[in-house]
């Protein structure tokens, strides 16, 4: 319809048949490129509200489609093909430049700038109306053939124009300087007048789009600007509302002059004032003594490879109380290597502590409870079982004694129940002492475990090398018990799954630890599933390590066995067993090292 329209103009306006030929597969070669392509890239309407979506719109619609388009509508022009060519391709450019973005503009925005302040509107209609009286004065008027200089007086307006009102206010703008400059030129009026007609057509055509392209392109920059600032605030006072419910701040710690920004979240949880200036010295005070040592060292071995550091530690308030914080933080180096700055987050953990605390309190009084009741099924075991189960086997021996004159058959059967007696009172024996190791309490702990390896070993037909080296006499009843329970699972787990036949205990000193080392050639399992599906008995494991304040970590790769390795500080003084191991547990709270599973 609108190809029919332009040809049914052409004709009233004396073009010629020949030439309209030639316009409408131009126009429509033209009109599909551009439509295809913005199609393509933009889906809907397109805004030409960033500098990406102006790229792809000043390519496309602006070069490529005319570009095309001209080889079609250069022969009916005349004058020469290129010449044509040349006419053809900076009107459609002109075109697609300043009427099409106008349309563009108005049809995305038009709504959302009908609902704007009056402020807005006035401030709009100044600009409008200025520009079009100073477009008036400079193409239309006389003063402007005389004064050409009169132009720059546009460039304050068209600025206004792309830095209050964006793509809207441009595009429009635009329209008001090409309508009254081609109004003026085609009744010889305006400083583009030449003798020579293709000139003055080819300086209009020059001006409109230099003029028009840079100040797009400024509008483009600063709207984008605006959603970014936009995004940006919202996102800050996202970070704040978050900071605020989950008692955290953001800081930055300028390593050189040692000048510590935070945010508001730091007055409720460092009881810092915001916009206080404050030193690294002085957030290192706060810190409670027994933790500073290892959170500035963790700091000290930040490298430009390893910036990253998440560390738990506990601080002190202004009102004695005691908190505890959990520290995200990267560190920026230079070229050389040399710390710059550190930046990240802190969070307030005290509450999440304090269920860790209530956990692993929990859990250590349900381990206590297991073993107390193990103590008692081993107790009634030993001492009632399997004394009954002695006395029924002298009984047996009795009557096989005083019943000599029997047939064979009837003594055979009696030596078989002496036999099961024995047996029985044997299994009762062994599951008292797995139940209960009582030798630990009276033999210690190296002499239970090369016991229990050997026994084990006999049972399941497993070699067991058992090496132990500086370990102390005395060790504290509840480091003996978690080690020994520790050895217990593991070996099980090596006759469970491993299927190796020879696995190695290493029970050694190293200063005021003891570290356990077991270790097999078996089938070895995939470290990173353990992690996801880890089994009651490393679980076992972990919280009994946890109580006595150890830290367990796996190594191991299919086909290729597994090291379980612990490490359990020893207490000064052997008497202090009991109040050392709840000092390590909480200690474990705040300082948490994760089990670590790695390949060897």
């Amino acid at each position: 319809m609108a190809l029919a329209s332009f040809a049914l103009y052409d004709l009233q306006a004396g073009v010629p048949l020949r030439s309209i030929a030639w316009f409408i597969p131009a126009d429509t070669v033209q009109v599909l490129l551009a439509a295809l392509c913005l199609t393509y890239f933009f889906g809907d309407i397109p805004e030409l509200n960033s500098v990406e979506a102006l790229a792809k719109y000043l390519c496309f619609a602006v070069i490529f489609a005319p570009f095309a388009a001209a080889f079609l509508s250069a022969p009916g022009i005349g004058g020469g093909y290129w010449n044509g060519w040349g006419i053809s391709f900076f009107s459609e450019v002109l075109a697609f430049l300043t009427l099409t973005p106008a349309v563009l503009s108005w049809v995305s925005n038009g709504r959302s700038w009908v609902r704007r302040s009056r402020t807005y509107h006035l401030e709009a209609a100044m600009l409008f109306a200025g520009l079009g009286f100073l477009s008036y004065l400079s193409f239309t008027a006389s003063v402007g053939s005389n004064w050409p200089a009169l132009l720059y007086s546009l460039v304050p307006f068209l600025l206004w124009a792309a830095l209050r009102f964006g793509s809207f206010g441009i595009s429009s703008a635009v329209i008001i300087v090409a309508f009254l400059s081609i109004w003026g030129a085609v009744h010889g009026r305006g400083p583009f007048l030449d003798p020579v007609p293709l000139n003055s057509l080819s300086s209009i055509q020059l001006f409109l789009i230099c003029t028009a392209t840079p100040f797009m392109v400024l509008a483009g920059v600063v709207e984008e600007h605006k959603r970014d600032v936009e995004a940006l605030r919202k996102t800050e006072e996202r970070f704040r509302l978050a900071s605020r419910a989950g008692k955290m701040f953001a800081y930055e710690w300028d390593v050189a002059t040692d000048v510590v920004v935070h945010t508001a979240g730091s007055a409720e949880i460092l009881d810092i004032e915001p916009g206080v200036r404050i030193t690294g010295e002085e957030i290192f005070a706060k810190v409670h003594p027994e933790d500073l040592g290892r959170l500035k060292y963790a700091i000290a071995e930040l490298r430009p490879e390893r910036p990253h550091l998440q560390i738990t530690y506990r601080v002190l308030r202004a009102d004695g109380t005691v908190s505890c914080v959990e520290r995200h933080t990267r560190a920026q180096f230079d070229e050389r290597g040399k710390m710059l700055r550190l930046i990240g987050m802190v969070a307030d953990v005290t509450a999440r502590a304090c269920a860790e605390r209530e956990l692993s309190e929990l859990s250590g009084r349900l381990i206590h409870a297991q073993e107390e009741e193990r103590a008692r099924i081993a107790r009634e075991l030993h001492d009632d079982l399997g004394q009954r189960m002695a006395l029924l086997q002298i009984n047996v021996e009795r009557l096989k004694q005083d019943t000599a004159e029997l047939s064979s058959k009837p003594r055979h059967e009696l030596n078989n129940i002496a036999e099961l007696t024995s047996e029985c009172s044997s299994e009762l024996h062994d599951i008292s002492r797995q139940l209960h190791p009582s030798r630990l309490d009276t033999l210690g702990l190296v002499t239970t475990l090369r016991s229990f390896c050997k026994e084990f070993s006999l049972q399941h037909n497993l070699r067991v090398q058992f090496v132990h080296q500086e370990v102390p006499e005395r060790v504290p009843k509840d480091i003996s018990l978690c080690l020994f329970r520790v050895v217990q699972e593991a070996l099980r787990n090596v006759v469970k799954h491993s299927g190796a036949a020879e696995v190695r205990v290493e029970l050694t000193r190293h200063d005021e630890q003891i570290d356990l080392c077991i270790s097999d050639a078996g089938a070895g399992f995939d470290t990173g599933f353990a992690k996801a599906d880890v089994g009651l008995a490393l679980i076992s494991m972990r919280e009994r390590l946890r109580l006595v304040g150890g830290h367990l970590s796996i190594e191991s790769e299919v086909s290729h066995g597994t090291r379980i390795r612990t490490r359990i500080p020893l207490p000064s003084t052997a008497g202090q067993g009991g109040d050392n191991a709840k000092r390590r547990a909480a200690s474990a709270l705040t300082s948490p090292e994760p089990d670590m599973f790695r390949m060897p």
